[in-house]
């Protein structure tokens, strides 16, 4: 939803600000005046090319800003086997704060931010265009392009429609996986001579070793103790000797033991040093009686050194080849086993993953023929509630028909086995037609407004902005398009551009372009207060403000409440 929008040099506006309502803002005004830059400001905020005529003779770039809540991201998708283009895994947040800044220089160069942060143009649009529509103004129109109409259409029967999507869509994953498994498994059996070989020489490599997890960092503690037998020996009898020879560590410590329990007769404080000396003497003789052990226990055995340092140097060849370290080896040693098994076991597994393809296509194809089933009841109901709402617009007797075709297995998506799209007949005994080779640009706009009234609540895209749905309209049409575009408004945030009273005055906020005269003319935009709207409806009514037309205006006004 656009909560704000700023306007700094762009074609004749010099400085605008636009607060729409969230229902229903009508922007109103004499023809030329610049209405028509105002949307070219929306354009650039969601992703729109820039074009360096935009910017206001004189002035070195032109500056839009808004502020938009609600924005589409990307959720959570685990399964890797499923092509990117089938991952239309985008969630709508509604409470998602945009912050979006966009520039376009006179020599044409773009600069984006959103949220403070630089972006691309991609990165804009992808975050914004999906829940703003512009009808009428075909580059963004979601109605023009064939590949949203199945969504609408899931999106209005979501209660029939969700369960057996949903298993379709299970199925449609599962069979992607298993036809990847078959793959893999048709390629490693045809794997090259030099391939297979090479997996055998590392499997053969790695075997003739058998390396164990941990075993190479207790293999090195083992190896250095046994290298340094005679130094670790020497060194521990030193330190054994060193506490317990005569007159050494224990004697010395025993001596000044008896001297100090001798004294304490005289001062009890000195029993307390005795007896920490003395604890300190239990820890020296057990250090003592462990080095001695220690120096008892070290043997020197060549062949055993050997046969350490031979598996010792196999593994570091090992490391060095298939490494860094043994985890890496044990995981290459896997690949080349898989390998190996693959094509050993071809035919076996070949037939496996095959029985198991075909039991994953069996059950898509029910599953497609089910959301088929759901989608074909609910296509020609759509359908008709859209027809009733054109009909409330006086577009005589035109319809919507919403054409399923069967696609090929192989065009198959994760939507679904079916093509949907919306087909214009402009009268009973006339051909339905592609929306997109509609030429009238207000017809299109209300087509899209029958729709979007139709989809209320179920349709994501959030805000819509109308220029020429009131295109030929007057009379009763008007009424009518007006009751329509109030009730779109219940569920939707709607800006319309518009020559008629009769949808202005059902606008909750209403804005006024207007242009200056003179050398540099200027496109001002100012919002009507309650007090100044009845001027500019009699305005719209007849060209003129009149005490005839002002009391127009204001019943007008009146009966829209």
């Amino acid at each position: 939803m656009l909560d704000e929008i700023q306007v700094e040099n762009l074609a004749l506006i010099r400085e605008a600000t636009l607060v729409p309502s969230r229902g229903l803002t009508v922007l109103t005004g004499e023809t030329g005046a610049g209405k028509t830059a105002l949307l070219s400001a929306l354009k650039l905020l969601i992703g729109e090319r820039a074009d360096k005529s935009l910017v206001r003779d004189g002035e070195s770039a032109l500056k839009v800003s808004g502020r938009f809540f609600g924005a589409f991201v990307e959720a959570p998708y685990e399964n890797t086997e499923v092509d990117e283009t089938d991952k239309l895994n985008r969630l709508f947040d509604a409470e998602a704060e945009q912050v979006v800044v966009r520039t376009v220089t006179a020599d044409g160069r773009s600069r984006v931010t959103l949220n403070g942060e630089m972006a691309s143009v991609g990165e804009l649009a992808q975050a914004l265009a999906p829940s703003i529509d512009l009808c009428g103004q075909h580059e963004h129109q979601q109605l023009m392009k064939p590949s949203a109409h199945l969504q609408m259409l899931d999106a209005w029967a979501e209660d029939s429609v969700s369960l057996v999507r949903a298993k379709y869509e299970e199925a449609y994953d599962e069979a992607c996986i298993a036809a990847a498994e078959l793959r893999r498994v048709q390629e490693a059996g045809a794997a090259s001579t030099a391939k297979l070989e090479e997996a055998r020489f590392v499997l053969r490599s790695i075997d003739a070793v058998d390396p164990q997890p941990g075993e190479y960092e207790e293999l090195s503690a083992e190896l250095a103790r046994a290298e340094h037998a005679e130094s670790l020996a020497t060194a521990a009898d030193a330190a054994h000797v060193s506490l317990t020879d005569d007159n050494a560590a224990l004697d010395a410590l025993n001596t000044a033991i008896s001297a100090l329990d001798a004294a304490s007769r005289y001062d009890a404080s000195l029993s307390e040093y005795a007896a920490s000396l003395r604890e300190a003497s239990y820890i020296l003789e057990d250090v003592a009686q462990e080095m001695r052990d220690y120096r008892d226990k070290v043997e020197f055995d060549p062949e055993i050194l050997s046969a350490q340092q031979e598996r010792m140097a196999a593994m570091q060849t090992l490391l060095r080849t298939y490494g860094p370290t043994i985890e890496m080896v044990l995981e290459r040693r896997a690949e080349a086993a898989e390998l190996v098994s693959l094509v050993d076991d071809a035919a076996e597994r070949e037939k496996a993953a095959q029985k198991a393809l075909d039991a994953a296509e069996a059950k898509l194809a029910e599953a497609a023929e089910a959301l088929a089933q759901a989608r074909s009841v609910a296509a020609p109901q759509f359908a008709a509630a859209v027809t009733h709402q054109m009909a409330r617009l006086e577009m005589g007797k035109a319809e919507l028909v919403c054409s399923l075709q069967p696609l090929p297995r192989q065009a198959w998506t994760r939507l679904g086995s079916q093509a949907v799209e919306f087909l214009f007949k402009p009268g009973s005994g006339m051909q339905a037609r592609p929306l997109a080779r509609i030429a009238s640009g207000g017809e299109i706009s209300r087509v899209m407004l029958a729709i979007k009234v139709v989809l209320g609540e179920a349709d994501q895209v959030d805000t819509l902005v109308f220029d020429e749905v009131d295109a030929g309209v007057g009379g009763s049409t008007a009424v009518a398009l007006a009751d329509v575009l109030a009730d779109l408004a219940q569920t939707h945030q709607v800006l319309v551009v518009t020559h008629l009273a009769q949808v202005a005055v059902r606008g909750d906020a209403h804005y006024v372009v207007s242009k200056t005269e003179g050398d540099m003319p200027e496109t001002l935009l100012r919002q009507l207060s309650e007090e100044g709207r009845p001027a500019e409806i009699a305005r719209m009514l007849s060209g003129e403000v009149s005490e005839t037309s002002l009391a127009h205006a204001r019943e007008l006004l009146a009966r829209s409440k």
